[in-house]
């Protein structure tokens, strides 16, 4: 594994995101003095929190990501401090992780406990693919098992790092041919084959041409289970910020930085706007950035060549509105925390978003309702919900978001009401839209919050690499890198960035 050159003893980590923490966490505990400058007024960067206020109180809005797998990753990132994760943070695992509703009225719960779930299967569709629930859970666990030393978590200098024992088991799982057509050997419900492909989703690639390897990902949400924190998804950047100043580490927040200052091909220092707007300087033996790809190849100066230019995931619309529990509906119509309302079409759609640059006609979307699992979110007596909808990004189509992002989400309420999901329907008391225009005006590439998609040549040793030419002790992390999109992904790449540096031993520990 390559790493840094040059002295280490002080490390500057740019963003307060999942990867800045968990890199921040990973640095401190092989004593290395760390400073984190985060541009906002609070940790989580994607995974971001507005406050919305109605006449009734207060609702907390997680902005990012609402779906929060394998603990154990948050767990381990706390341990490098000596820190333990009920501590800091109180996990509530989901069931059903999801409750998927179907355009033919049909609904299946999809459980984490294979006896749970095997027999919803049996009942709502039948024994053979009971069975090959079995067979394929039994898969899905031998691909991560095989992918997640060598393929996620660990640092790849070339393709030559692939060629491993577990490359052959990958190989021999099926892993390079495709998700979708996989994942039907072992069901055939067409229902079924959508709740354990679509998950390719949040890598960017639809499931028909997703590698196999990429079913990973619906391991992570179908057999490891789908967790929610005590007070929110901002729960989890709050309990890691904490245990990095407890143990050391310091963090500067509405500290937007500029630029690095260089001495050959070495950063010294990061230039950055203090709280009050002046200029400053922080010097650096070392620097991770996690800012989002552009923005982080901006302040090196350069992007580094590439055969192909980077290939953006696909957006999302994503509406947030809080209101009163409709009166006539029992337990909230039952409605889950998270709930996927699947349309008629499928492979259409994708076709839309992905290569037509449309919007969906007959859209899939995910509903969470945060507060089904901690009503503290809402006012008493209210609920939270977040409407997200995939949709091209702003490279694939240049769409008037601002003209037609509000007549888009009352359409979409309008879908979810005649497929029999009316609290949505409602007047909301708070409500709050998101669009590819917005995500681009907060300097995301090509208007989405899932960075560049895992195609075959984005993917492993392809993907933009954590060290960059140029530069001998700067490291990249977050989801624009290795290994890539989603929460254990990106607290995976913290660490990945943080062990480019640790392999060498602060100046402090050298022997003359």
């Amino acid at each position: 594994m390559r790493t840094v050159s040059g002295r280490t003893d002080h490390v500057v980590v740019v963003g307060a995101g999942l990867a800045g923490l968990s890199a921040a966490l990973h640095l401190i505990g092989a004593g290395r003095k760390v400073t984190v400058l985060e541009r906002a007024e609070h940790p989580g960067g994607r995974a971001g929190r507005v406050d919305l206020d109605g006449p009734a109180g207060r609702y907390q809005v997680d902005t990012g990501p609402t779906v929060l797998t394998m603990p154990d990753l948050v767990e381990s990132t706390l341990a490098a401090v000596g820190e333990k994760l009920g501590d800091r943070l109180e996990l509530i695992q989901l069931d059903p992780a999801y409750q998927a509703r179907f355009a033919d009225g049909s609904t299946i719960g999809v459980h984490t406990d294979p006896d749970r779930m095997e027999t919803e299967i049996a009942e709502r569709i039948g024994p053979a693919d009971a069975a090959g629930y079995r067979r394929l859970r039994r898969w899905l666990t031998a691909l991560y098992q095989a992918e997640i030393n060598t393929f996620i978590g660990a640092n790849l200098d070339s393709p030559l790092s692939l060629l491993t024992p577990d490359l052959a088991r990958l190989a021999a799982l099926g892993g390079f041919g495709r998700l979708g057509p996989r994942v039907g050997r072992f069901v055939k419900d067409e229902r079924l084959r959508r709740l354990f492909s679509f998950q390719s989703l949040y890598a960017g690639v639809a499931p028909d041409r997703a590698l196999a390897a990429y079913g990973v990902i619906a391991y992570m949400d179908t057999v490891a289970g789908v967790y929610f924190p005590r007070g929110g998804m901002r729960a989890l950047p709050t309990a890691l910020a904490d245990a990095a100043t407890a143990a050391g580490g310091t963090i500067r927040y509405r500290s937007r930085v500029t630029g690095l200052a260089r001495r050959g091909g070495r950063a010294v220092g990061v230039r950055y706007l203090d709280p009050a707007g002046g200029p400053a300087l922080l010097a650096a033996d070392a620097v991770v950035l996690t800012a989002d790809l552009p923005a982080a190849y901006q302040l090196l100066g350069r992007a580094p060549g590439r055969p192909l230019a980077v290939r953006w995931a696909p957006s999302a619309v994503v509406l947030h509105a809080g209101g009163p529990a409709p009166a006539d509906s029992p337990k909230e119509n039952g409605l889950a925390h998270h709930t996927l309302s699947f349309g008629a079409a499928w492979s259409h759609t994708f076709r839309q978003i992905l290569h037509r640059g449309e919007l969906m006609s007959d859209p899939s979307l995910l509903l969470t309702r945060p507060t089904a699992t901690d009503p503290t979110l809402a006012p008493p007596g209210h609920q939270l919900y977040y409407l997200l909808a995939p949709c091209p990004n702003t490279e694939r189509a240049q769409l008037d978001w601002d003209r037609i992002g509000p007549a888009y989400a009352e359409e979409l309420r309008g879908v979810l009401a005649q497929r029999g999901i009316p609290e949505l329907s409602s007047p909301m008391q708070v409500s709050r839209l998101v669009t590819p225009a917005d995500w681009a005006r907060d300097g995301l590439a090509a208007g989405t919050p899932f960075s560049a998609a895992h195609t075959f040549a984005q993917t492993g040793p392809f993907r933009p690499a954590n060290l960059v030419r140029g530069w001998s002790n700067v490291v990249l992390a977050g989801c624009g890198t290795t290994p890539g999109v989603g929460v254990p992904p990106v607290l995976i790449s913290g660490r990945l960035a943080a062990l480019r540096i640790t392999a060498t031993p602060p100046e402090s520990d050298r022997r003359p």
